[in-house]
């Protein structure tokens, strides 16, 4: 069987969720089937490490994918040309977007979630406009979908009038790198990152959506009542800072606590998710939220929000909150800060949890999808 990959998010160094998730299941699924052929259609020069196995071809299409009208084209033209060329029998997007004019070649979709429906204030309006334009094509168009959450599937079903039976949840898994550390491992993370203090942890792409602003602001309330030395750690691109985040930052009473580390590698990252005191994870919406599972694997608390697919990855094993109410993610952080059986409650309510959870179970069910729509 020849199948066919958008891989444009394989990008060295840079990998976010997506590209995580792209990364990690088609790795296995090369490995772990090596009578099929495999073609990789990327939209730049690509990074050799993305090539998994003797039985991959990379190629790469025109023009490189890099603004809402580049997009189009590398879908409705670049894409196209290669897949003309290559003749496959099914082409798999990892990342929700499909050449829309296909009608010989099988296809499955990735669809992580569709944020920009819910929260539109969020997105750049030439990004919105195209999205608000082809997301329910790419969605109606693909032969089958997968998904990483039950939350998205009824998301999809709902907007976009898929049939359920259409769409297969297909859960994210988590990075080997994230695993416990010994007491005096984590006293070493602190001394160097936390002034040897006990901290909170926010992970993730500084961005309106993921409620840094609310976190901002109960940290402040949290500081307030107890009057420790605890700090909180903020690992993430700045990208999006400029605006209400900025402006909360500097209006905060005990900015000097927060300590802003900005992207760092999955190794250092593994490191502070496991000393850090709990994950708070208060974002206003998620497809999944791969952290979750990284504090699960690090064997640490979590806090995270009440809304979409969160409740469904935490299950049981994390202190959910209203992430529009600073209070609530404020009182949260006060019981981790006080309660030490309550943490470790969590930590092994969390190891059970994580099962249900690896990018093996990914790709596998990936692979369950592509050989339901081949048929």
């Amino acid at each position: 069987m020849k199948i066919a990959v958008n891989t444009r998010l394989l990008l060295k160094d840079k990998l976010e969720g997506i590209g995580w998730f792209t990364h990690e299941s088609l790795q296995r699924i090369v490995l772990q089937h090596p009578e099929n052929q495999f073609y990789f259609i990327f939209d730049r020069p690509f990074s050799e490490e993305f090539v998994y196995g003797s039985n991959v071809t990379p190629v790469v299409a025109f023009p490189p994918a890099r603004h809402p009208y580049l997009w189009y084209f590398f879908f409705e033209q670049g894409i196209p040309a290669q897949l003309r060329k290559i003749k496959p029998d099914l082409f798999l997007s990892p990342d929700g977007w499909i050449p829309l004019h296909l009608s010989d070649i099988k296809t499955v979709n990735v669809i992580h979630d569709l944020n920009f429906e819910h929260h539109p204030e969020f997105i750049k309006s030439t990004v919105l406009h195209y999205y608000q334009r082809y997301f329910h094509q790419f969605a109606q168009k693909a032969d089958r979908i997968a998904t990483v959450s039950e939350y998205t599937r009824q998301d999809i079903h709902s907007l976009y009038k898929v049939p359920k039976d259409k769409i297969d949840v297909v859960y994210n898994g988590c990075n080997d790198y994230f695993h416990p550390l010994s007491d005096i491992e984590k006293q070493q993370i602190r001394n160097q990152y936390s002034d040897g203090c006990d901290y909170f942890l926010f992970v993730g792409l500084i961005h309106k959506r993921k409620n840094l602003d609310n976190i901002f602001k109960a940290f402040d309330d949290f500081k307030d009542k107890t009057s420790c030395k605890t700090k909180l750690l903020v690992v993430g691109d700045k990208k999006w800072w400029r605006g209400e985040i900025e402006n909360t930052y500097n209006a905060m009473r005990h900015q000097d606590e927060v300590l802003l580390l900005g992207r760092q590698p999955s190794e250092v990252l593994a490191q502070l998710t496991a000393s850090a005191r709990a994950l708070v994870y208060a974002s206003l919406f998620e497809g999944f939220g791969i952290p979750i599972l990284e504090a699960f694997n690090a064997e640490t608390a979590v806090i995270t929000s009440n809304v979409t697919s969160m409740p469904e990855v935490a299950g049981d094993a994390a202190l959910i909150v209203d992430p529009f109410s600073v209070e609530s993610i404020a009182n949260a952080m006060q019981m981790l800060w006080k309660d030490d059986a309550l943490c470790q409650n969590l930590i092994a309510k969390g190891r059970i949890r994580r099962e249900n959870f690896s990018w093996q179970q990914t790709s596998e069910k990936l692979w369950q999808t592509i050989l339901k729509t081949i048929g």
